[in-house]
């Protein structure tokens, strides 16, 4: 039976959502945008993350089998939509949070788990996680045999890793501080003189770090350095800056993942994130409806009636509710799909790329026409538009853009030899 009603759990799930929403995002703005700085405005975030943490966002993150509080990735969709239509950035120091745990959930060990979840379920302070991926040159490409793929790499040295690169645009990656966040999963290239593999395949010497405040006091203050503070259009109080590794020293009991198995689990993390921004895409449309249809039925723009009674307005409006409700079920679906099936993995999989590339594409049309349906007002600083678009131009390009990743992943699976087109809605019939 297909249903798309919430269950009695998934609505408290959303209420208890929108509660937090209603309240504590709906200062954040006017909290964080007397800041001129990114980097400022990011740090004057640390009260509401922290009122976040304490309404269990956090520890929602990490599976209950983990000590956590989180449920499936349907209730991490509703819930991400509740609070992206209100609000960006904190959202997405939440959800980066999540992002950096995830391969420590996927692949790490008991005895990891136990020491390095424990900031995130106690349901206390600001602690903060980053996946620490993307470099200043780009990884569209970074698996792409014969290519340069990763540049930050990761040696053994007696007992210990040594990290050293340059990251940039890894949410969270720095901390509060600037000096590391609370847990870095630090994504490197394994130097060859480290490593026993003859390979050429760079999918074979990709190895995922764990790094951790303890870790950096351990070592030179220039071991962990910030180059420099991106200045973003939108998303305006998120931080992703500039950073170095030089010569870092970590334990070796720190190696979340080997290189029999770092890049299928960074691939599992982008997979199950995906499903996750066509909800943060899904949530700005919303919000980007509500905004035009408060408008469009209270302003005639001179006229004897309001504009959204005007045929070429009503058109564009309802453009915008229907892709709105057309993502969300898709969301759902890819979401569900992942988890549960029906098919193979690589199946399903595909729903939730899917949902990452029509989704964000969808929220900057809706941002678009709802511009058009407003007309000249909806360039004015005064409306909420300019900053939607600003966000909106982020979905399609980040988390793996759409082009140079997901589309690619999506003409992969399409290429394969035994790809079953509905495999994901009905299963290997």
């Amino acid at each position: 039976m297909i249903d798309f009603t919430l269950s009695e759990q998934q609505t408290a799930v959303r209420n208890a959502a929108r509660s937090f929403a209603s309240g504590s995002l709906s200062t954040a703005w006017a909290t964080y945008s007397q800041h001129a700085e990114q980097y400022r405005r990011f740090q004057a975030i640390q009260p509401i993350y922290r009122e976040a943490v304490k309404a269990g966002l956090v520890k929602a993150q990490v599976p209950r089998s983990m000590g956590g509080a989180g449920g499936s990735l349907v209730d991490a969709a509703i819930v991400t939509e509740e609070l992206y239509a209100v609000e960006t950035s904190v959202p997405l120091t939440v959800l980066a949070t999540g992002l950096g745990l995830l391969p420590l959930i996927l692949g790490g060990s008991e005895e990891q788990r136990e020491e390095f979840l424990k900031p995130f379920i106690d349901g206390e302070g600001e602690p903060l996680a980053s996946l620490v991926h993307s470099e200043p040159d780009g990884t569209a490409n970074w698996l792409e045999k014969g290519g340069k793929g990763l540049q930050t790499t990761a040696q053994k040295v007696g007992e210990d890793w040594v990290i050293s690169g340059d990251k940039m645009w890894a949410t969270n990656c720095a901390g509060w501080d600037f000096k590391g966040a609370t847990l870095q999963s630090v994504v490197c290239r394994q130097a060859p003189q480290a490593s026993n593999s003859t390979s050429d395949d760079p999918k074979d010497s990709i190895i995922i770090l764990l790094v951790t405040p303890q870790d950096m006091a351990r070592n030179d203050p220039g071991a962990f350095t910030l180059i420099k503070h991106v200045e973003k259009a939108g998303h305006s109080a998120v931080s992703g800056p500039h950073v170095r590794y030089t010569n870092l020293r970590v334990p070796a009991k720190n190696l979340v993942a080997g290189a029999d198995k770092g890049a299928a689990i960074i691939e599992q993390c982008f997979d199950a994130t995906a499903g996750l921004v066509g909800a943060l895409s899904t949530g700005l449309m919303r919000a980007t409806f509500s905004a035009a249809l408060d408008f469009t039925k209270r302003d005639s723009r001179g006229g004897s009636v309001p504009i959204l009674a005007r045929q070429s307005t009503a058109d564009l409006m309802m453009d915008i509710k229907m892709r709105t409700e057309a993502s969300r079920y898709l969301t759902w679906k890819a979401c569900h799909c992942l988890e549960n099936g029906p098919g193979e993995y690589q199946d399903r999989r595909e729903l939730a790329l899917e949902a990452k590339i029509y989704c964000s594409d969808n929220a900057v049309k809706c941002v678009v026409d709802a511009m058009k349906a407003v007309g000249m007002s909806s360039y004015a600083k005064d409306q909420p538009f300019t900053d939607l678009m600003n966000d909106a131009l982020c979905l399609p390009i980040f988390d793996g853009g759409n082009i140079g990743i997901r589309r690619r992943q999506l003409e992969k699976l399409f290429l394969a030899e035994d790809y079953k087109p509905w495999a994901a809605v009905y299963g290997r019939e």
